[in-house]
């Protein structure tokens, strides 16, 4: 959150309000959840949130060695996961399974996975292991099914797929990538699970960018600041991570390739810049600075550059921003011509909206409250953002409908939810949350189901979730 002319200084402090519990029990509360609730199932119905049903049994290794037992372990798990958050399926419970190894076509009787309790659509299966010969030598391989079991057809012909080493990383590349297969096949839609989140992680008194995968494994520290890198963003072939860097005397936009942690070039100023955000074609970014500040009371303005920080210009004429600070731009990526950005022009913050030439500047939320963190859904027709209404304590993730004006509320925890930032495929959201006392990055999907804490230990927030990178 960002205040006034310090517009670097983070929230620490946050408020809590327990939730309203008493809602439930009148009946004006019942009639307004009912009319929230059809706001989040239409919602779901937009984002593309259908419900194909797959059963998915174990694939099983094809021998007793511990080593291939615990990477079946990984693999099974890790497809089950990615299925089940996917957003377009349904997974059939594996109580109602019959009995048996289904390794191969011949293993499945298509009346057993249709039958009532099961009443799968589809089915993936197959057997995985550790190659011992030829190129394979050493690598971790899976033998691929996907079956239409009203057809008796399989979809995807089976297919043997490695993944390097025999290493549990291995296991999950291979289960990463056959989900995505079998969302693609399905028509479910272009998977999510090799995309990646960048956050800040907390070390001591200092903060840094890391990256993990979109479920939380494989985390790595990309910056070496050694004080304060915030607000990551990421370039939209996923090369790139431009950010807000403090290295001890000033704040400003910096960018590190993803590839090699190397730095790119990007000029400081006068004054504090903040908040970048990459164009969706990538040949510009947004940030706020401070660079022209006339007076003590000015506060920061919105500037688009190039990717190298050159020619940048102001957004917007002085006299429309004299009188507050604004800040968080994030670029409509379907457009490319409308930026969503952050000001407390009329007093608290609030979310706003303006073309990329400076014309046309509406307030999104005018419910008041403080309303912060917008990040704009790849379609163009959604905003997230968190939102502390008026009268509460708490703030909570919220999605603007740009087509119909509604808010629907997605979080409803008794603490404080911030930094949404969506998926490639705008069927999730991740978010930055202290409900379990100390702040984790969470995921759900967009209808604000299946919330997941991706992080354990420590403490890290201001997740932003990549595009599909090349």
């Amino acid at each position: 959150m960002y205040r006034s002319v310090s517009i670097l200084t983070m929230r620490n402090n946050m408020t809590r309000r327990e939730f309203a519990a008493t809602l439930l029990l009148t009946p004006l509360g019942h009639t307004l959840l009912q009319a929230q609730q059809a706001d989040i199932d239409n919602v779901g119905a937009r984002v593309g949130l259908r419900a194909l049903k797959v059963a998915v049994p174990l694939f099983r290794p094809s021998a007793t060695d511990p080593k291939i037992n615990h990477l079946a372990d990984v693999f099974n798990e890790t497809l089950w996961n990615d299925l089940d958050f996917a957003g377009g399926l349904q997974l059939a419970s594996r109580s109602f399974y019959p009995l048996g190894n289904f390794v191969n076509p011949s293993d499945i009787r298509p009346v057993d996975w249709t039958k009532t309790g099961v009443e799968a659509q589809y089915i993936t299966f197959g057997s995985v292991a550790i190659g011992t010969t030829g190129t394979n030598k050493g690598a971790f391989t899976a033998d691929l099914h996907l079956l239409d079991l009203k057809s008796n057809q399989e979809i995807f012909p089976g297919a043997r797929w490695g993944g390097g080493l025999d290493t549990d990383a291995a296991a999950r590349f291979v289960a990463h990538h056959w989900a995505d297969k079998i969302l693609e096949t399905l028509g479910v839609g272009k998977g999510i699970n090799s995309t990646m989140i960048a956050y800040v992680s907390v070390h001591g008194n200092n903060k840094e960018i890391s990256i993990m995968d979109y479920d939380g494994n494989g985390s790595w520290q990309l910056t070496a600041v050694q004080n304060l890198a915030l607000t990551p963003a990421w370039s939209p072939d996923g090369v790139h991570i431009a950010f807000t860097g403090n290295r001890g005397s000033s704040n400003n936009i910096e960018v590190v390739s993803r590839l090699d942690a190397k730095s790119v070039a990007f000029p400081a100023s006068a004054g504090l810049s903040t908040t970048p955000a990459w164009s969706p074609d990538g040949m510009r970014i947004a940030f706020a600075s401070s660079r022209d500040k006339q007076g003590t009371n000015d506060g920061s303005e919105l500037y688009v550059s190039d990717p190298a920080g050159r020619n940048a210009t102001r957004l917007m004429p002085r006299a429309s921003s004299a009188r507050g600070t604004e800040v968080s731009p994030v670029w409509n990526p379907a457009t490319g011509r409308q930026i969503a950005f952050v000001s407390d022009r009329t007093g608290s913050q609030q979310i706003y909206r303006v073309n990329d030439d400076g014309s046309n500047l509406t307030r999104i939320v005018d419910e008041g409250g403080d309303a912060e963190n917008p990040s704009w859904s790849p379609d163009g027709n959604f905003l997230a953002f968190a939102w502390k209404k008026s009268g509460t304590g708490r703030y909570d993730i919220y999605l603007h409908d740009l087509v119909t004006g509604r808010n629907s509320q997605l979080t409803h925890d008794k603490d404080d939810n911030e930094k949404p930032s969506w998926s490639p495929d705008q069927k999730h959201i991740v978010f930055q949350s202290n409900r379990t006392g100390t702040l984790q990055i969470y995921s759900m999907l967009a209808d604000g189901s299946k919330v997941r804490q991706l992080t354990q230990s420590g403490e890290n927030k201001a997740p932003a979730w990549s595009g599909y990178i090349k």
